[in-house]
């Protein structure tokens, strides 16, 4: 029997690789729009969401007490393979790349898109860098890049990894970075609690630290 998994995209590339051990049926969207979706009843085995979204689906008891932190995640740029790559080493050169840029794809649902625009606003060049910017409701930002529809891609790290055909430029540069943690939960109402503690137990093992470096993640460790 297939395990359901809610996921937040940013665990896309690890739950390729962790999740091809077990026979698991995952749904990938940002965190707010699963929010949406659980808390209209809809549900499964395992959830993977930004860390406080799994505090509130635990004291709402639609989760499992033991909220397991996963991973640490950053938000950072992309531009096509082989494009020029804009210095966005300080908080000053990162307002004139984004001023330069001739366009940027935004996510409006993720976690990234959403501090985005925030920071934008508290730098003073919200309108000017929204005005050339394509926003998609969900879904990966590197692939408007990849198929060049945008020059500058903004998602977490993970996410831009997941697209192919992409060169990381870097994080968000010190003062202005934005770093957000990745946890896993288990459902109330799932019929498989032992074979989803696995998978969580699989995700959260030190052996899969090196899959998420490889997928722009920084493992945290379990309790012991």
């Amino acid at each position: 029997m297939t395990l359901r998994v809610l996921s937040t995209m940013g665990l896309a590339g690890v739950l390729g690789e962790i999740g091809s051990r077990v026979e698991i049926e995952t749904t990938l969207l940002p965190t707010v729009l699963l929010m949406e979706r659980i808390c209209a009843g809809e549900t499964a085995d395992v959830a993977i969401l930004l860390a406080d979204s799994i505090d509130a689906l635990v004291r709402e008891r639609v989760l499992m007490p033991g909220r397991v932190d996963l991973a640490r995640s950053l938000v950072g740029i992309a531009v096509k393979e082989g494009a020029p790559k804009p210095d966005i080493s300080t908080v000053e050169a990162f307002v004139a790349a984004m001023r330069a840029a001739k366009s940027l794809a935004l996510s409006k649902a993720g976690a990234s898109g959403l501090y985005f625009a925030g920071l934008l606003e508290r730098l003073g060049i919200a309108e000017e860098v929204k005005a050339k910017a394509k926003i998609i409701p969900s879904g990966f930002t590197g692939e408007l890049v990849r198929r060049g529809e945008a020059e500058i891609a903004v998602q977490q790290i993970s996410e831009l990894k997941a697209v192919p055909g992409l060169d990381i430029v870097g994080t968000l540069p010190a003062g202005i970075e934005s770093v957000s943690v990745f946890s896993a939960g288990i459902f109330a109402a799932s019929g498989r609690k032992e074979e989803a503690g696995a998978l969580v137990a699989m995700l959260s093992a030190a052996e899969a630290e090196d899959i998420y470096a490889a997928n722009g993640l920084e493992k945290l460790p379990r309790p012991s």
